[in-house]
């Protein structure tokens, strides 16, 4: 599987990204092994997490970064991965309550590092954007966390590219490394935007398309299947009535169309070229996949050295390489 190096950084993850929402809590610990044992197996060195993964189901606090943590422990493969977790969200149960002051982002921060038994991180996100706070202040603090060695890069998720572009400037003005990531909503599939039942998550847009490539920052999206959508319906199985809900329109009838006719033409699956048109963009962009089995990481992780033609990305999208 090839590599996808993310600018700014000595970091080379590969072409496609392990999630890990529901492991622990929704998915067993032994299953989340097999998962992650098979994931690296099939050359993959990228996983994702966050402190909040699983905490919306019965269980362990935190179930997700300490099913790594032990996989970690027992695996040895630390030193080969890049590891990224995410901090800085709202608790559950108060979500219009921030939790972005300094304070906060460095207690998460250490928080994470227990939960994963790491003495450091690849990659830290903030899980979520602030506006009443000041990006001078949430960059300092980021910046703090580098130089204590707690992590080696920081970057964003669900962020619009305005507040991106300042946080950007500040980082410039003071010549240090800012975001080097962006993560997002972004799949082939257009979303239905009134299916969007929490308002403080961000999907990839025009604007925000534009300061990407603009930019070359690099895209790390999650729903990246949009659950598996354009497969079943290839395949005429049961579409939740959630997944209905949010990918049910006219645009994504023709974007499966043209997703079989190419698959009839190059040989490559509806799920290879669903990933294919994420990891082909015009700018680094590595798809998170979120599996539940053995077999679905194992097909999954086929896509990693999909190539498609500039015209072929366009195409499937009906002439936009964004899903607006």
């Amino acid at each position: 599987m090839r590599s996808t190096p993310i600018p700014h950084t000595d970091l080379t993850p590969s072409a496609i990204c392990l999630g890990s929402s529901n492991f622990g809590n929704g998915i067993p610990p032994a299953d989340a092994y097999a998962l992650m044992d098979t994931y690296v197996t099939c050359g993959g060195n990228f996983i994702d997490t966050a402190a909040v993964y699983a905490n919306w189901l019965p269980g362990e606090k935190n179930s997700s970064e300490k099913t790594i943590g032990r996989w970690l422990a027992r695996s040895g493969q630390r030193a080969r991965l890049v590891l990224a977790t995410k901090g800085g969200h709202p608790d559950l149960a108060t979500m219009h309550i921030s939790r972005m002051s300094p304070p906060k982002i460095v207690d998460d921060v250490e928080t994470s590092l227990r939960n994963l038994q790491t003495d450091w991180i690849d990659l830290y996100w903030l899980h979520r954007d602030d506006t009443a706070r000041p990006v001078a202040e949430i960059i300092d603090t980021l910046h703090g966390q580098v130089v204590a060695g707690n992590i080696r890069y920081f970057a964003c998720s669900n962020w619009r590219p305005e507040r991106i572009a300042a946080a950007q400037a500040y980082a410039a003005q003071k010549g240090i490394t800012g975001f080097v990531a962006n993560q997002m909503r972004w799949s082939l599939a257009a979303i239905n935007p009134a299916a969007v039942d929490d308002s403080t998550t961000v999907a990839m847009d025009d604007e925000t398309y534009a300061y990407h490539k603009q930019s070359s920052l690099a895209a790390i999206p999650y729903s990246s299947q949009a659950n598996g959508y354009f497969q079943k319906e290839a395949e005429k199985r049961e579409v939740r009535p959630n997944q209905q809900k949010m990918y049910g329109n006219r645009e994504n009838r023709a974007r499966g169309a043209r997703l079989k006719k190419l698959a009839g033409e190059t040989g490559y699956s509806i799920s290879q070229l669903v990933l294919g048109w994420l990891t082909n963009q015009p700018f680094p962009t590595i798809p998170i996949v979120g599996c539940r089995t053995v077999a679905q990481v194992e097909d999954s992780m086929t896509a990693g050295d999909v190539e498609l033609t500039e015209a072929q990305v366009a195409w499937l999208a009906g002439g936009k390489g964004q899903i607006s």
